[in-house]
């Protein structure tokens, strides 16, 4: 415990990123709570510990040693945009509960809590509002920030909210958020281990407030392979797949109109055959089989009537079913129904039960792009980055099908800029994924960091994990507070954020899976 300013306690600890950030400004971990096997494993290589400092399963935990700082990244796939939105109806959401159970029991002088953006949208505020009336009722003053990593040196779009409180409302109001990063780290120098050198007759056209997504010829430093949305960087199905100008006409009006309220009430509605011929007359049910033929859209049974005959049939969730009789009723009302999503019903599967026995009929058949889960991508690839790109996507548990490139792109016009890189990257296979050592320096470990040799089992962990850089900046900021030693007060550590008003960062670049 040598030059030790404060103790702490890593709750929901992961491969040790808190720890990681805690140890670099002076913290000394008494113990660490997980029951993740791999996790548990990494954590202790990593930091020579004994397992027996684990305190397993919070959900057992009564007691806490005394300690100075609490830490915790909480669970957060049922606040997660990709994850139902269940909240507390999820059963991770509870372990909310025993965290600031723990905090209450231990009171420790400060503690900093991690979790998906989600939890601060406005579909959670009675979730975030009870989080925060507990802590309070735990006797602390905390507040919560919503901040990428991308402004605190980490080369990734990783938009997260931090909850932070002191027991004590002096240190409380002590307290002012890092100062935003003047010179960020980039992805360029994590892939190619330089910096980019963008071309200088570009960075001087570059326009003030372009977004971090551009490189300085003003023009988007990634590819997106998606069916859903447009642009001069994104590639569709049918610039990869041999179409006529007569599918590439439907393909494109299907992308232009999918979106409009006249065709239904989500952000992406399929269209039927009299919708295709309202916007085009020249448009023929064979064409669109030719575009299902080659893979590129599909027929999906939309509008369902449902018979009397429904009273009689015994299946889950037929109860719910039951309430849009006597009428109509079409497939994405259904989908969007919260009580199917909590007890785990297939909305496709009960319809498709019911239209054998006949019990409820389809009548209309709605074209969508095949492929409609934007994450997913085209033949397994939902991004490509250049070596002129700043930053990369948030990693996530799961993997993405993001990859990256060394091979630069340039282009006089959108047309040249594409083709070029369909011809010398794409086409050309010169795109690989990040590697461990790359995931690693993303989010702030050092790239020999000890993970498991299987890809999914150490994306798992490195996805799970806070990013270490961001959180070392605030736990510098914790302690600069004086919160656990007078000497170490700094009264001027961020003189441009004001400690009234929660901190909230614009919408983030990329969507947070």
């Amino acid at each position: 415990m040598k030059d030790c300013k404060f103790t702490f306690i890593d709750l929901f600890a992961g491969i040790g990123g808190f720890r990681l950030a805690l140890e670099q400004n002076g913290g000394h971990c008494i113990g660490f709570s997980e029951i993740a096997p791999d996790a548990i494993s990494s954590y202790c290589v990593n930091y020579n510990e004994s397992e027996a400092y684990n305190y397993g399963d919070i959900t057992k935990l009564k007691n806490l040693p005394s300690h100075d700082f609490l830490t915790g990244g909480v669970p957060c796939q049922s606040w997660s945009i990709a994850g139902k939105n269940l909240g507390f109806d999820d059963s991770r959401g509870q372990l909310w509960n025993d965290a600031l159970y723990l905090l209450n029991k231990s009171q420790p002088k400060a503690f900093i809590f991690e979790n998906v953006k989600g939890l601060a949208d406005p579909r959670n505020k009675e979730a975030l509002n009870h989080i925060m009336g507990q802590i309070r009722l735990a006797g602390y003053s905390a507040d919560y920030y919503i901040l990428n990593s991308y402004d605190f040196g980490v080369p990734q779009n990783r938009v997260r909210i931090y909850i932070i409180g002191f027991k004590e409302e002096k240190y409380f109001r002590r307290f002012t958020l890092p100062l935003k990063c003047s010179g960020r780290t980039t992805l360029s120098d994590v892939i190619l281990g330089k910096s980019y050198v963008h071309n200088i007759e570009g960075l001087r056209m570059h326009r003030q407030g372009q977004s971090i997504s551009s490189n300085s010829e003003g023009k988007n430093d990634y590819f997106l392979f998606n069916d859903l949305r447009g642009g001069a960087t994104t590639i569709h199905s049918w610039d990869l797949i041999d179409t006529s100008e007569q599918e590439k006409k439907i393909c494109n009006l299907l992308l232009k109109n999918r979106r409009k309220r006249l065709y239904g009430p989500l952000d992406g509605n399929p269209l039927s055959l009299i919708h295709f011929k309202e916007l085009d007359s020249s448009i023929k049910q064979e064409d669109i089989d030719g575009l299902i033929e080659k893979g590129i859209l599909k027929a999906e049974k939309y509008l369902y009537q449902i018979d009397e005959a429904i009273s009689e049939v015994d299946l889950d969730g037929i109860d719910i079913l039951k309430r849009y009789y006597p009428g109509s009723i079409n497939i994405d009302i259904l989908k969007s129904n919260r009580e199917f999503k909590i007890r785990k019903i297939s909305v496709a599967d009960l319809l498709n039960k019911l239209e054998d026995s006949g019990v409820v009929k389809c009548l209309e058949v709605r074209y969508d792009f095949k492929n409609t889960k934007i994450s997913t991508g085209i033949n397994g690839i939902n991004r490509i980055f250049l070596p002129s790109s700043k930053l990369y996507p948030t990693l996530v548990a799961s993997d993405t099908n993001d990859f990256i490139s060394d091979v630069p792109v340039t282009g006089s016009s959108d047309e040249e800029y594409k083709h070029n890189f369909l011809t010398n990257v794409y086409r050309a296979g010169k795109y690989r994924r990040i590697s461990k050592q790359e995931a690693c320096m993303i989010q702030g470990f050092p790239k020999d960091f000890i993970l498991p040799e299987s890809r999914p089992r150490w994306m798992k962990l490195i996805g799970n994990s806070v990013a270490v850089t961001l959180i070392s900046q605030l736990a510098h900021s914790v302690v600069a507070t004086g919160v656990f030693d007078e000497n170490d007060y700094i009264t001027d550590v961020n003189p441009v954020f004001k400690r009234e008003k929660t901190c909230v960062i614009q919408p983030s670049l990329f969507e947070d899976i």
